[in-house]
């Protein structure tokens, strides 16, 4: 799924892991990102990884635990034109996400793109979010979700 164009969009990425998306979308020409991710292992290969990519001056990385809540990057949520959001499966922590940040949090516009089990599926609308592509790649699926609401807070 392609989601061309990156150029100049600031883009959070949510579970990051080892920053494999948000790195992805840097080198597509996204203009900044910022990483949040929990795992002290995986906190250590990410910024291993920016620093390797020497991409530590577009970047900032966030050791939260999203599952305590997104209050602290808030900001940072409503600032951003595209969020990546790769939890670990089968936690229901996409759908619970998506309410969140289709409550308000987002700009107008923002794209939202959820990576899960092709067995879990989003719903349609969360929130403000509706979806509006979805891709199935074997076990592994990604659905596109726009906030097309006017009634986002940054």
């Amino acid at each position: 799924m392609s989601l061309e164009p990156l150029a100049g969009l600031n883009v959070v990425d949510l579970f990051a892991g080892s920053g494999a998306l948000g790195i992805e979308a840097l080198s597509r020409g996204a203009a900044r990102a910022d990483f949040m991710e929990r795992d002290r292992n995986a906190l250590a290969t990410l910024k291993a990884n920016l620093e390797r990519l020497e991409l530590t001056d577009r970047t900032m990385v966030w050791a939260i635990d999203l599952r305590f809540g997104i209050k602290p990057i808030r900001t940072v949520l409503g600032a951003a034109n595209l969020i990546l959001v790769d939890p670990p499966y089968g936690q229901g922590l996409a759908e619970e996400l998506l309410a969140t940040l289709g409550s308000g949090v987002l700009a107008t516009g923002v794209r939202v793109v959820v990576e899960h089990h092709s067995k879990e599926l989003m719903p349609e609308h969360c929130g403000g979010l509706v979806a509006t592509r979805r891709r199935r790649y074997g076990e592994t699926a990604i659905t596109l979700f726009t906030y097309p609401s006017g009634e986002a807070d940054s």
